[in-house]
């Protein structure tokens, strides 16, 4: 693990990664993006679901962004799989320094930049991880058991969970379960294969004005054709269930879709939801700064800032 001494280092001149992480609609793109153009840099993007190919609306993939001002800012970890295919931690880690060699390699300078707090954390506290087998005859033990029996096992495993998509559907719970029991019952699993010491900013901002640009950024995306994205996922053959646990805009949606809520629940329910899932966005940036995480707040978008504190600290 990264601890304090080492963050401190890495953030006085040290540090080979720039972090951008904040709660979501805070502007992390944004800044990344300028940031990436000042310094010749290349985003990582830390989402869990900006993966998923056809997912764009609903997972805020902004493209026009990444190509605002002139030349595009590339990009990675981006529409890399299909809906269908499963994504987690593990392959995000893997995948993430195969990047970050090969951005580093350029001599640019590697831009991590999402809101994914697991995926942030299995960077900057370096979760020590392995291809997990699968295990037959604990599968045999979960598959008798009902989902919510599934879910308190594993939350007993991983109390501090904060990717609840892998609650929600049965195939993905149980292969969750079977790595938490893995990584328990192998603590000398060897780290990540690069040293990263990075550089963290992060974005905060007053609690009113973030749920305010919630609200206008899913009014933007409900006109600008949300609802017909998530009816698309379906029409190629992709379950409601599955939608379902994509989350928030693709579950609630979903539910519309399926004249389960209308239109003005939808709309009421999403917005609260993101809201909350805002504020446990911030509590687990807490949580990692508890155990060793060092990150630099600014308000807002202030590239200023973001270039000062860089500056400072080459």
């Amino acid at each position: 693990m990264i601890d304090q001494d080492r963050t401190e280092a890495g953030s006085k001149g040290k540090w080979n990664l720039i972090v951008v992480l904040g709660p979501t609609a805070s502007g992390k793109t944004e800044l990344a993006v300028r940031l990436a153009r000042k310094m010749g840099g290349e985003i990582i993007s830390a989402d869990s679901r900006q993966v998923y190919r056809g997912m764009d609306l609903g997972t805020g993939k902004d493209f026009r962004e990444y190509g605002r001002g002139g030349t595009v800012v590339p990009f990675h970890l981006i529409d890399i799989c299909d809906p269908t295919e499963e994504f987690n931690v593990f392959a995000f880690q893997k995948l993430f320094f195969i990047c970050f060699r090969e951005i580093s390699a350029r001599e640019r300078i590697p831009i991590l930049a999402g809101g994914t707090g697991m995926y942030l954390d299995s960077i900057l506290r370096e979760y020590r991880m392995i291809p997990v087998p699968e295990d037959s005859a604990l599968r045999q033990k979960l598959d008798a058991q009902d989902l919510e029996f599934l879910q308190k096992y594993f939350l007993s495993l991983c109390p501090d969970a904060h990717n609840s998509t892998d609650l929600m559907e049965r195939k993905r719970l149980i292969r969750a379960i079977e790595i938490a029991e893995f990584s328990r019952t192998h603590p000398q699993i060897a780290g990540p294969p690069v040293t990263v010491t990075p550089l963290v900013i992060g974005i905060r901002l007053d609690r009113k004005e973030l749920h305010r640009r919630i609200t206008i950024r899913l009014q933007a995306r409900l006109q600008a054709g949300m609802i017909d994205e998530v009816q698309r996922l379906h029409d190629r053959g992709i379950a409601w269930e599955r939608i379902e646990s994509f989350g928030l805009e693709y579950r609630y949606i979903g539910r519309y879709l399926q004249r389960k809520i209308d239109r003005e629940e939808m709309f009421q329910t999403l917005n609260t939801r993101i809201r909350q899932f805002a504020k446990r966005q911030e509590t687990w940036f807490r949580g990692m700064e508890k155990k060793g995480v060092f990150i630099h707040w600014i308000e807002g978008v202030d590239e200023g800032a973001a270039l000062r504190l860089i500056a400072g600290s080459a």
